[in-house]
């Protein structure tokens, strides 16, 4: 029997100031109860404010976000001994005429630190089972790839 999960977020915006395209504000915050307040805005290359998030950033921060949480529950149940994840992840998006566009993919590039040697190889391994059952990777339509690289402490 497969689990089901609701998730519930609102995005506010205050409203047109009636100055057409290129003037009304595009600043909106996102909330979910319990939850601080996220600053959003469009991106900027589409009139948004660059000190705000943008649905591109948090699309390709929940890509990041869910592959790490995946891995390390996956290395945690492997007994893999991780000290140390960072991710500089990026996505590429491609306009499309008629003021459309997709995300043509997401590249990963998680920068994993074991504590034993021993552990690089699995730790390795796991990206791969990590990315086949990230939840967030399993619905999206475009690529996602992941170019890991392990390190071991001290």
């Amino acid at each position: 029997m497969s689990k089901e999960h609701d998730y519930q977020v609102t995005v506010r915006w205050t409203g047109d100031t009636g100055s057409g395209y290129r003037a009304y504000d595009r600043a909106h915050d996102v909330s979910a109860e319990g939850k601080p307040v996220i600053k959003a805005s469009s991106d900027p290359a589409f009139l948004g404010d660059p000190a705000r998030w943008n649905p591109e950033d948090l699309l390709v921060a929940s890509l990041s976000q869910c592959h790490m949480l995946t891995y390390l529950a996956l290395c945690a149940r492997h007994r893999v001994v991780v000290t140390a994840y960072e991710d500089t992840a990026r996505g590429r998006m491609q306009e499309a005429p008629g003021n459309s566009g997709r995300f043509t993919e997401v590249v990963l590039n998680p920068v994993v630190t074991v504590s034993d040697p021993d552990m690089a190889d699995k730790a390795a391994a796991l990206h791969h089972d990590a990315h086949e059952a990230c939840f967030v990777a399993n619905s999206v339509n475009f690529p996602v790839r992941n170019v890991p690289s392990i390190r071991v402490a001290g």
